[in-house]
């Protein structure tokens, strides 16, 4: 009884099968008829948090890792017109934004942990810093089709922070407690002070996308698209950074077209 049941089974699945995925294409294909594109695509991207312009803190960058970042995303484009050279899509995007970085600053606002408690004041000597972020993005773009191998894009996104970290230490200086002027706090010989400033980071961020695409088959392509958000990286309550920090990122990946 098994074996019969078995076999009906290896019988009845591929057929159920090949009839969806026959209506699936037939779907899409009804949906291309009527201007409705589909797409997915994944990719990393490349970049960091950072001020614009570089503050007077920062003297110099000593170390900078970009880290890959990965990214999926799923988009739909409705083109309009008899010639469909325009249109508009939507789409919702998973990805991670982060950077490692290591730098000489001089009189940098901060905020410290040393022997279990927390000291404000102004640092002078090593920073390192790690940050990252993961969102859920909702990119809205305006595409035009140069041609069959070409296509262009602009818009803007909103993205919501699931889950972030912004950390580091301090070392081979000195914090001037409360003021530029106050006690010194000498940290030498491999001493560090470490900082957390993970939940002072904004949920909510805005931004601006331009992108293109090149169709090297019908259905494939390869993707670069530069996100530059509009808010800091910080809530506005947060004061102990006294300079705004904005995600800037080239993504670089794949795509398919259904």
């Amino acid at each position: 009884m098994k074996k019969i049941l078995l076999l009906v089974l290896g019988i009845i699945v591929p057929v159920v099968a090949l009839k969806a995925q026959s209506n699936t294409n037939q779907t899409l294909q009804n949906a291309e008829k009527n201007g409705w594109e589909y797409s997915v695509q994944c990719g990393i991207n490349l970049g960091g948090a950072s001020p614009i312009p570089l503050p007077i803190e920062i003297r110099s960058i000593k170390e900078y890792n970009p880290r890959l970042n990965g990214l999926i995303e799923g988009d739909v484009t409705r083109w309009l017109g008899e010639k469909r050279i325009w249109g508009i899509s939507a789409g919702i995007r998973f990805e991670e934004k982060s950077m490692h970085t290591g730098a000489n600053v001089k009189s940098y606002s901060t905020e410290i942990i040393d022997n279990d408690s927390k000291v404000s004041g102004y640092w002078t000597g090593y920073v390192n810093t790690k940050y990252s972020s993961i969102f859920l993005t909702i990119p809205i773009m305006a595409n035009y089709r140069l041609n069959k191998e070409w296509k262009l894009r602009a818009g803007i996104f909103e993205s919501y922070k699931l889950d972030g970290d912004f950390s580091g230490y301090v070392t081979d200086g000195y914090l001037r407690q409360g003021s530029p002027i106050g006690q010194k706090l000498i940290f030498k010989d491999g001493k560090r002070g470490t900082y957390d400033f993970s939940s002072d980071l904004r949920h909510f961020h805005t931004g601006v996308q331009v992108g293109a695409s090149w169709f090297a088959f019908s259905h494939f392509s390869i993707n670069a698209d530069l996100t530059w958000g509009l808010n800091d990286i910080f809530k506005k309550s947060f004061k102990t950074v006294t300079f705004n920090m904005y995600p800037i990122y080239l993504n670089l990946g794949f795509g398919y077209k259904f």
